[in-house]
């Protein structure tokens, strides 16, 4: 394998040649701000995708999840404001008509065309602005909308999500750029959220797939705000193939070097997710070590992250390690309770499964910082997993109390 090296560039979504993109307000939202998003490359382009495993997959991603079988997208239409789940044969149909609208403009296969959508759910899609949006967005289309795009899908965020990078790799130069929305109902369990990600590296549609598959597990569901899955997830990768060399496949070395690119954007994506979790004050990392699997810690590690009780504790700025030591029982890694050991903010809380005297003070201080690390070593092996999530705070409750009004 080549040396490589890489560097955050300028351009979002669209720093990597080949595509376009517009965002544009449509009337989905009721405040009036950008709501429509569409995402196009300028040729049919190899594509992969990851969707939400909940049961109750809203109507765009089942749209989607056949148009990837083809493993070829020339565009991603994208509204947010309204998630068009839970709406029967008629949000079926609707979405397959958002598909169809952006495949007459472009002249190119409905099947060619992934639909996402992201909002309220159970209410039917307002087709009347949807449609009137998506030629809007249509003719908008150019190369320098990216940002415009990153603000288009935003439902609860409080800021756009948008990162791109040079990469340098076997004498090659390529460019990735992503962007991404979601704030609260995030949880992993596929690819949490809303993400697309653009290259102009000449993958084939099996080195998309190999290398979105990997880089999902590893950065979108590694995080959660609130542990809840959505009706609507889903990462998209394009790959233009601008950058003019030779295709590359799977039994390439490149592969690897621009999944390695790939997995930094989405890393940095998933993990502004985290910093603008509904309501969150805290940035915080759990690592779980020593566990007797990588499986067996990434659970854990999910297990406390996904805890309310230690959510909160951490909220509040209390080294409170009863709740981790809770949260790791209810796992279903292996535990031994005489080697847990459990580090807040650097100051050791726990040891051999007992209470270890700190300063209280010094330790409320500590855990009052904006990003907190915790580590739990299970002292059975040498498995080990990091997630990243954020605190529970009063503000989570007041947005997803008021959330329909």
């Amino acid at each position: 394998m080549s040396a490589f090296t890489y560097s955050q560039i300028e351009g979002g979504i669209l720093a990597p040649a080949g595509f376009l993109a517009a965002g544009i307000p449509a009337g989905i939202k009721k405040s009036g701000k950008r709501d429509m998003c569409v995402i196009a490359c300028e040729h049919a382009a190899p594509a992969a995708a990851v969707f939400t495993q909940s049961s109750m997959a809203a109507a765009p991603v089942i749209v989607s999840r056949a148009a990837l079988a083809g493993g070829v997208v020339r565009a991603v239409v994208v509204n947010a404001g309204n998630a068009n789940a839970c709406t029967g044969a008629q949000g079926l149909a609707d979405a397959q008509s958002m598909a169809f609208a952006v495949a007459e403009e472009l002249g190119c296969a409905v099947s060619q065309v992934v639909v996402s959508s992201t909002g309220v759910i159970g209410v039917p899609m307002p087709m009347g602005p949807v449609l009137a949006g998506i030629a809007a967005a249509m003719s908008a289309l150019d190369y320098i909308s990216g940002t415009a795009a990153a603000e288009a899908i935003m439902t609860t965020d409080t800021f756009t999500k948008q990162l791109a990078i040079g990469l340098e790799a076997g004498g090659r130069h390529f460019k990735v750029g992503g962007m991404a929305k979601g704030s609260g109902m995030i949880m992993p369990n596929m690819a949490t959220m809303l993400g697309f990600v653009t290259t102009d590296a000449p993958l084939t549609s099996a080195a998309c797939d190999e290398i979105l598959r990997s880089s999902a597990d590893e950065t979108f569901n590694r995080i959660t705000v609130d542990g809840d899955t959505s009706t609507n997830d889903m990462v998209l990768l394009m790959a233009s193939g601008a950058e003019g060399g030779a295709a590359i496949d799977l039994d390439d070395p490149l592969v690897a070097e621009i999944g390695a690119a790939i997995t930094a954007v989405s890393g940095e994506l998933a993990r502004m997710i985290v910093r603008d979790g509904e309501g969150a004050t805290k940035f915080i990392t759990v690592s779980v070590q020593g566990a007797a699997s990588d499986a067996d810690a990434r659970d854990a590690a999910m297990s406390i992250a996904n805890s309310p009780l230690f959510k909160t504790a951490i909220f509040g700025a209390d080294a409170n390690w009863g709740r981790v030591a809770m949260a790791v029982g209810k796992s279903c890694a292996h535990v031994d309770p005489d080697r847990l050991e459990v580090v807040f903010a650097g100051i050791t809380t726990c040891r051999e499964g007992m209470a270890v005297p700190f300063d209280e003070v010094l330790a409320a201080a500590a855990l009052a910082a904006d990003e907190i690390d915790v580590v739990v070593d299970l002292h059975l092996g040498a498995g080990i997993s990091t997630v990243w999530t954020c605190d529970l705070s009063y503000e989570y409750v007041r947005i997803n109390g008021e959330y329909r009004t």
